[in-house]
């Protein structure tokens, strides 16, 4: 929540000062003010418990509180990825069932072509804050929806959408959000091992040079442990997301026939979103989710 807070005149220079400079800022001071508190709202409400609750149990709840709080964080992501489609997200956005056409057709074809179960297709109002271009999956099984923005309707070809769409159906086809969620549990699962080091080992922190134990204490020296541990864990994590981004790329190519087409419509969202596509390698190793194409 402090953190949220203290990051606002940031948002506030990023938004208006550096999005707006180079045509991508659509949002007005009335719809950033919304979010704003929409988002600390949801902190409020959701992350200041479960923070409190997490931390209440590592100390009272035995020797391996940090794994019943590993399972209890990991159940709670999963939950949320069915819930934040249908809870979270239309506080910031409104969703449109795509109308009847051409584009509407494609997907369906495409999707029952590849036997990929779909709710429905959607498309949201990403350019009431921006002129970025993006589309994405939500839920599992048969609750899948794809959303698109409206940028990307109206900048891309019909054919180039669904290349698009068969690269992120490739994700899930490839079961890459799965691995990524199992990866994910992995890390935050360390994360809780040391944390909890640190909160019951009284003697360690004064061996630190600390006169009295505090919790307090020991999460500043849990920080200073574990950023080095996260830095190595986030390189590796972003490495296995730019392979899965290759293979959804070949899944993409062998299943539309059309090479040319996620081609030219990978140049447009990178052309549109001012993507930087000569980074340095060390910046892609440190930084980037996403491949140089």
């Amino acid at each position: 929540m402090c953190i949220s807070v203290l990051n606002i005149p940031f948002s506030i220079y990023s938004t208006f000062f550096i999005e707006e400079k180079f045509g991508f800022n659509r949002s007005t001071l009335s719809i950033f003010i919304t979010d704003t508190l929409k988002t600390a709202l949801l902190a409020a409400v959701i992350g200041i418990p479960l923070l409190s609750l997490i931390l209440s149990f590592l100390m009272k709840a035995g020797a391996f509180s940090w794994l019943y709080c590993w399972i209890g964080v990991f159940l709670f992501s999963v939950v949320m990825q069915f819930l934040a489609p249908v809870l979270i997200l239309p506080l910031f956005n409104t969703f449109t069932p795509l109308k009847e056409g051409e584009l509407r057709d494609a997907i369906n074809h495409y999707s029952q072509k590849e036997k990929f179960n779909l709710q429905g297709i959607y498309t949201m109002d990403g350019s009431r804050r921006s002129t970025k271009l993006n589309a994405f999956f939500t839920g599992f099984g048969k609750f899948r929806k794809i959303v698109l923005f409206d940028t990307l309707i109206q900048k891309l070809a019909v054919h180039e959408i669904v290349a698009v769409l068969a690269h992120e159906m490739g994700h899930l086809k490839l079961n890459h959000i799965k691995k990524m969620m199992l990866f994910f549990g992995i890390q935050t699962g360390i994360m809780f091992f040391i944390l909890s080091v640190f909160l019951k080992n009284h003697e360690l922190i004064r061996s630190l040079g600390v006169a009295e134990y505090s919790i307090y204490t020991s999460i500043v020296f849990f920080s200073f442990i574990y950023s080095p541990v996260n830095m190595f864990l986030s390189i590796l994590l972003k490495w296995i997301s730019r392979r899965h981004e290759f293979e959804a790329d070949e899944y993409s190519v062998k299943t539309t026939g059309r090479a040319d087409a996620l081609i030219d419509g990978l140049k447009t969202l990178s052309k549109t979103n001012l993507s930087n596509l000569s980074p340095h390698p060390f910046f892609v190793l440190l930084n980037y989710t996403h491949p140089r194409y």
